[in-house]
């Protein structure tokens, strides 16, 4: 008979691995987005960061904000998952803070992947980011990106639908829309910097579209779920079965 023991008294139930940090916004998460459930193959925990509107994280870089980011975390790490990622990548202004106040891997936001892609790419990593205005260099920093990499950034924020449906929280949002949308800016991105090799989006929101952006530029895509996938299976080792 297998024993298992209680690892923590503050986890009333079990084997939610990955954590997740979300917004305090309201738009359609469709399949795909971070913030969608059965985007994932295995079971994931959202925790609401109460406050932390679009407005007061992008615009506003409210560094009131820290509080309410560690609590979240830390409410988290007490439910057990093994690990705490978010679900917007300028989640990334309180990488360090977080990543101090838990026990547990924290890696808030997409852009930390850049390091990777480069060094298995080369060239110049393109980003598509949800606004590039907004896109500090603290963002960057806290992702230990060195200033070395070459980077091409292309913002979403003057397309329409995606503007529209996320950044201003219209209440409905036109999927197809936001794929030709940003298919059309990865388009402009790569020809503009034919030197990318490969493509982050940056943006929670732009997973479910990876693959027409792949199928538009040809080059490898990397987004939030590439990673949680990543770091889900570093957590939660399974054995291998097969026959020899």
């Amino acid at each position: 008979m297998t024993v298992y023991t209680v690892t923590r008294r503050t986890a009333s139930w079990y084997g939610d691995q990955i954590g997740i940090l979300i917004l305090d916004a309201a738009y359609p998460c469709v399949p795909g987005n971070v913030g969608n459930a059965t985007t994932y193959d295995f079971p994931v925990r959202f925790q609401e960061v109460r406050g932390a509107s679009i407005d007061r994280l992008l615009n506003q870089r409210d560094p009131a904000l820290k509080e309410v980011f560690i609590e979240a975390a830390v409410e988290l790490q007490n439910r057990g998952v093994k690990a705490i990622t978010g679900a917007c990548g300028f989640m990334a202004y309180f990488q360090k803070e977080v990543a101090d106040a838990v026990e547990i891997p924290v890696f808030l936001s997409s852009l930390m992947q850049i390091p990777f892609m480069h060094a298995i790419s080369g060239g110049t990593v393109g980003v598509i980011t949800a606004n590039a205005s907004r896109l500090t260099p603290r963002h960057f920093e806290s992702s230990n990106i060195s200033s070395i990499i070459p980077l091409a950034v292309a913002g979403m924020e003057d397309q329409k639908e995606f503007r529209e449906a996320i950044l201003e929280e219209k209440g409905t949002l036109d999927s197809d829309a936001i794929e030709r949308e940003v298919t059309e800016v990865a388009r402009r991105l790569v020809a503009d910097n034919p030197e990318v090799r490969s493509i982050l989006l940056e943006c929670s929101d732009l997973p479910p579209y990876a693959h027409a952006v792949q199928k538009a530029t040809g080059r490898p895509v990397f987004d939030f779920v590439t990673m949680i996938n990543y770091v889900a299976q570093t957590v939660a080792r399974r054995p291998y079965v097969g026959s020899m």
